[in-house]
């Protein structure tokens, strides 16, 4: 097996407002929905850098695939990172998740001889479960600001 991560697929309890918060919110591009003509099948998929892409698909769907229960949804579980170089960047990527609808928890956290700006970020009430950790990135993706 390769080392290799192709798709990353987040639960999500409204996938429209989903769509809409990732596709319009943080401009992130997408053909739309698909699958929507099957039970369990709708989701929306988002090209990323290096080939990567982000799923929406709800978390009623994403339980049935798995054949396993529908849990309550826990921040402690899943954590994405985006990272920028600088206090700028972060407070910029910061502005665009604020005006997607995001909003977030801001705590200081220092790490070796990198300091960041983490937070917990939760995009919407109803998009996706909250990130515990992060930076003052993009919502849905609790991301690190390192700053040197």
């Amino acid at each position: 097996m390769k080392p290799r991560i192709s798709v990353i697929t987040l639960g999500v309890a409204d996938l429209e407002r989903a769509v809409r918060f990732y596709r319009d919110g943080l401009g992130l591009p997408t053909k739309g929905m698909v699958g929507k003509e099957f039970e369990h099948g709708a989701v929306a998929f988002f090209e990323l850098e290096g080939g990567l892409a982000l799923a929406v698909w709800p978390r009623t769907s994403l339980a049935h695939d798995a054949q396993v229960p529908l849990g309550t949804p826990n921040a402690t579980e899943l954590s994405l990172g985006h990272n920028v170089r600088t206090k700028a960047e972060v407070d910029a990527v910061m502005a665009v998740a604020v005006g997607a609808g995001a909003t977030f928890r801001i705590r200081m956290a220092i790490s070796g001889k990198l300091s960041g700006i983490r937070s917990a970020c939760r995009p919407t009430e109803t998009t996706a479960p909250p990130f515990p950790s992060g930076s003052r990135t993009a919502p849905g993706v609790g991301a690190s600001g390192r700053v040197a």
